[in-house]
């Protein structure tokens, strides 16, 4: 029935009944549900004080602050199960569903390595296969999630384990607790010097919320002051008695650094797969799965890691993955080689995707590229509308000092890039957490994988917001662009930093006394050897101006691959100078440093003090 509602406005009242929508829902979506005219929805939200257009994605708030008007309840449709609709619109399902049991086949188990930061996680794998993985990290910190397959021989028969290596810093609790859920067993490691510390428990947490078994595994037994039997001691009081204290938890001492009892550790893992889990799956049917991680490639494109879960995945299939699509062009495993197929529990790194998914999107073969086509696009677009439901509101980084002080309510827009999807989620999910009190607000207007682009740019000039690059430099004219409309970017390669220095503008606290001054970009054109100075890098100056006793960084496809150098050397033909301007070419030695590519950029800075305000 027809009834007035506020200012007057005749719409549709309800009897309390229930309203599904999906996040990012507009009026007019509304108004569909209830059979009422958007106009007049539009009308009682002025009424209420919210200046909404019909077609605009609206938060989750303001549809319930409207239903409650009108006496109805809205029930928000969780990204999982308008997934789960959107497929099955189109046929399809993602689910647990292996077909009959003739089919089934013993598959390896998916092993999650968890623990504290710094108690040896990544060297744990460092000793399983055998390669230097933590070389790579900035600060010695995890910031990618990685997976690998290694071969281990258990009752003189060779078994596969696939483990998932999970970032350690506090930042990345949503990947490991996405990675807990896609894991069989989790390792939890524990140093023998530190006992249970906060992300051990956060860690064992994730696992037995995900009702997964746990291997516990005792590090740096080789340590001083190491003491295993008080490590079991504590995990007891979280559930984990060890199977010589009459529980059924195996604990097995390590030492990664030293390469002692590593073999054990595998042959436990095994061995509580055997004992705890029924690990089958049907290779047959069309490959599903979950993506672990993801970035842009320069020569490649998109490159996505995913773990087939069930079925085979065969280059040539199309896939969908998040809001990516594409027919599979290669597949590489980890070791870098091209395969052909990847059966259950096999990680292989995809190449042929339309873009960058997010770590943890499912992945699912179709039999059409425009069915993949057109569940990305609804994807997409339902991301968008999302996105689009938060208010902006401008303010730059420099004035959040001035607005606090006023005593107004503003928000912080930040464009986030990063060199991998993960890392990107984590920095966005840290920051977002930040607790500043109610005179400020976060609100991440985009974020992506990559470097730092115009388009970027653009959109910070137009929304005033404050651009991010982790691990990533600006590309092209971007930094020029930057500089020329004063747009506020920043660059980073641990996420500690990232974290504490927004955290302090947020605060007001934000007054650097120095600030970083590119000076040049130099493009390395050859490469000429000497016995006596290693390395001369032959370059064309791009920009700027390039001084010797500088400090500079190697930018290699718009990542940072080596920071803090020092212009050694600078000479024009067979003249030293101090310094070559833009046009010229020259040669520039870095030093002891030699790992330098034909296209590589040398980008060169100084710092500058600045004054305090």
């Amino acid at each position: 029935m027809q009834a007035p509602s506020v200012g007057g406005v005749m719409l549709p009242r309800g009897n309390g009944e229930a309203i599904r929508l999906s996040r990012g829902a507009s009026l007019t979506d509304f108004a569909e549900k209830i059979n009422a005219n958007p106009a007049s929805l539009v009308a009682v939200m002025m009424n209420l004080g919210e200046m909404v257009t019909a077609t605009q994605s609206v938060s989750d708030e303001t549809l319930q602050l409207l239903a409650g008007e009108m006496n109805y309840t809205v029930q928000i449709v969780s990204p999982e199960e308008e997934d789960r609709e959107l497929l099955e619109s189109f046929d399809l399902e993602f689910g647990e569903d292996e077909g009959s049991e003739e089919d089934l086949v013993v598959r390896p188990p998916v092993v999650t390595v968890m623990g504290h930061v710094d108690h040896g996680k990544t060297r744990l794998l460092d000793a399983i296969r055998k390669t230097n993985v933590i070389a790579g990290e900035a600060g010695g910190i995890t910031q990618h999630i990685g997976a690998y397959q290694v071969a281990t021989e258990v009752n003189e028969e060779e078994r596969k384990i696939t483990f998932i290596d999970t970032p350690g810093h506090e930042a990345f609790t949503a990947m490991r607790a996405r990675g807990a859920r896609s894991t069989d067993i989790a390792i939890l490691v524990v140093a023998a010097n530190d006992g249970v510390m906060p992300q051990t428990v956060e860690a064992l947490n994730h696992a037995q919320a995900a009702d997964v078994p746990i291997v516990v595994a005792v590090n740096k037994i080789d340590v001083e002051g190491a003491d295993p039997t008080k490590v079991r001691g504590q995990l007891t009081e979280y559930g984990l008695v060890a199977e010589e204290f009459g529980g059924d938890t195996m604990f097995v001492d390590i030492s990664a650094k030293q390469g002692l009892h590593i073999d054990s550790l595998l042959e436990a893992v095994v061995l509580t797969a055997d004992a705890s889990l029924d690990l089958r799956a049907n290779p047959v049917q069309d490959a599903q799965g979950i993506s672990i991680e993801s970035r842009l490639d320069r020569g490649r494109g998109a490159v996505a890691t995913v773990l087939v879960q069930r079925g085979t995945l065969r280059v040539g299939d199309t896939m969908v993955v998040g809001d990516a699509y594409g027919r599979v062009r290669a597949m590489l495993d980890d070791n870098g080689n091209n395969v052909a197929e990847a059966g259950p529990s096999t990680p292989v790194q995809v190449l042929g995707l339309t873009n960058v998914p997010g770590a943890g999107d499912n992945f699912i073969v179709v039999e059409e590229d425009r069915t993949a086509r057109q569940i990305a696009e609804k994807r997409a677009a339902r991301e968008r509308n999302a996105a689009f439901a938060k208010r902006t509101r401008r303010v730059s980084l420099e004035d959040l000092d001035k607005v606090l002080k006023a005593g107004e309510v503003q928000q912080l827009n930040l464009i986030i890039k990063g060199d991998a999807s993960g890392s990107v989620e984590a920095l966005e999910s840290s920051l977002l957490q930040l607790d500043v009190g109610e005179e400020v607000d976060i609100r991440v207007l985009h974020r992506g994988v990559g470097a730092v682009t115009e388009s970027d740019i653009d959109l910070a000039m137009g929304s005033d917001a404050i651009v991010i690059g982790f691990n990533v430099r600006a590309a092209g004219r971007a930094a020029q662009m930057a500089e020329r409309e004063g747009v506020d970017v920043r660059y980073y390669s641990v996420i500690y930093q990232a974290i504490e220095e927004i955290e302090a503008a947020l605060k007001g606290m934000l007054k650097p006394e120095y600030e970083e001054v590119e000076l040049g970009t130099a493009e390395i054109r050859e490469i000429f050897r000497s016995s006596k100075l290693g390395n001369i890098a032959g370059v064309l100056i791009r920009s700027g101006e390039v001084k010797r006793n500088t400090k500079a960084r190697l930018l290699r496809d718009g990542k940072v691959i080596a920071e803090s150098l020092n212009i050694v050397g600078l000479r024009r033909f067979k003249d030293d100078v101090t310094e070559i301007r833009e046009g010229f070419e020259g040669g520039i030695n870095l030093g002891n440093f030699n790992d330098i590519k034909v296209d590589d950029v040398i980008a060169t800075y100084e710092m500058r003090e600045k004054p305090r305000v």
